[in-house]
């Protein structure tokens, strides 16, 4: 299945039913009074998070939805029944934005939990409503409101607990694919990795985790380079990233230097999300001799003297069952500090507040981005067509099996 984090939809609740004007025409009743009903309140349109989805996909074939009018009251001082609610399925982790205004409707981050985006219209008033001692025989009725209309933006997060991040190529699939049931596509390539994938791993029966892989970042990913930064948001629910580093790199670049790139691309795009804890793995250390790799790992330590450093294999198998319980050890940790520390539980609550706002604020300005080049190639395109060329231009296609 194809994974999509982003999609925009329209929603539209029901229109309220109209008031009835009647009175009452009854054999043997002289003046038998006003009796028109009100009609019924139209439909709302909510949004409920299922955790058994896991993309946005559906709603790029469906992006209109709309709830039922109420109908109109009726005689003998009939209700008109109300508009049916609609409730539209929502990955767990999607952020929900009115395209218009900009605000943030709410976040979608526990089972079942349900969201109101579109309030349905108010009900008409029927000519009974109006009856009083001065007034016997009204013929006013109100008509029903118009519902909203809102053109939303849907954005999902995985809720992850452990986040990979890296340098495409870093190893960060088959790490993710040993210790977890997950099935990623591994491959000898850069950018095999198209989109971010989940695998719970399990410590014991009772003690488990949920990793998250992103495709690889690369220089320049902070403003739109690669495919990385798309999916960096993807990272700001986890509660710790896991920063893998090739020892080896193809390209014979330095380690040291590619770690702290990788960092500063990730201080670019948000400032808060430096602040969560990032442990550094180097990977493929099977690959370096006991020499070499212990000097990398000094020069590591010097670089980062306050974060925990491992040593790891995917293919090897080294220093993985170290990793992942020290992981999952220091979750619990995690949990139990904030239950027993009000203070700390504040500063995490803020923390993921300040990450979704620099999360936000990236994706608009990305947005904005895109707009100006696509506004900048229309316009040079209109000047294409309206030039003389001498000599066509080669179109050049890139296929890949």
């Amino acid at each position: 299945m194809q994974f999509i984090d982003e999609a925009s939809i329209r929603v539209q609740a029901g229109k309220g039913g109209n008031g009835c004007l009647s009175f009452r025409r009854e054999k043997y009743v002289e003046r038998g009074g006003p009796d028109g009903g009100n009609g019924g309140d139209g439909g709302n349109v909510f949004l409920v998070a299922d955790e058994a989805l896991n993309t946005l996909i559906d709603f790029r074939y469906q992006p209109a939805y709309q709830a039922r009018n109420g109908q109109g009251g009726g005689s003998r001082n009939k209700t008109g029944a109300r508009g049916e609610d609609i409730y539209i399925k929502v990955p767990m982790g999607t952020t929900v934005v009115d395209e218009e205004t900009q605000e943030v409707l709410g976040d979608l981050s526990v089972p079942e939990q349900i969201l109101l985006v579109a309030e349905g219209g108010s009900r008409g008033l029927g000519n009974a409503t109006f009856k009083s001692s001065t007034n016997r025989a009204p013929r006013k009725t109100t008509p029903g409101q118009l519902g909203d209309i809102r053109r939303l933006r849907l954005q999902l997060k995985l809720l992850a607990d452990v986040g990979l991040l890296g340098l495409p190529n870093a190893g960060k699939s088959t790490l993710i694919g040993q210790v977890s049931a997950a099935n990623p596509k591994v491959a000898d390539y850069p950018f095999t990795t198209l989109a971010p994938s989940l695998g719970v791993v399990r410590i014991a029966a009772d003690a488990s985790f949920v990793m998250a892989d992103i495709p690889g970042l690369i220089v320049g990913a902070a403003q739109g380079a690669g495919l990385g930064a798309q999916f960096l948001r993807h990272l700001s629910r986890t509660k710790v990233l896991l920063h893998l580093v090739d020892v080896l790199p193809e390209d014979q670049s330095d380690p040291v230097d590619n770690a702290l790139a990788i960092e500063q691309e990730l201080a670019e795009y948000s400032e808060a999300l430096v602040e969560r804890p990032i442990w550094l793995g180097l990977s493929k250390v099977d690959q370096l001799d006991d020499e070499a790799l212990d000097i990398l790992l000094q020069e590591m330590a010097e670089t980062f003297p306050e974060r925990p450093i491992y040593a790891l294999s995917a293919l090897g198998d080294i220093g993985l069952t170290t990793v992942t319980r020290d992981l999952m050890q220091f979750l619990q940790e995690q949990v139990q500090r904030a239950a027993s520390d009000p203070e700390f539980a504040t500063y995490l609550s803020e923390l993921e507040k300040r990450i979704s706002d620099d999360v936000y604020l990236h994706s608009q300005r990305m947005r904005t981005k895109r707009l100006g080049e696509s506004e900048e190639e229309d316009s040079f395109d209109e000047e294409d067509v309206s030039g003389d060329w001498d000599e066509p231009e080669t179109e050049v296609i890139y296929v890949r099996e």
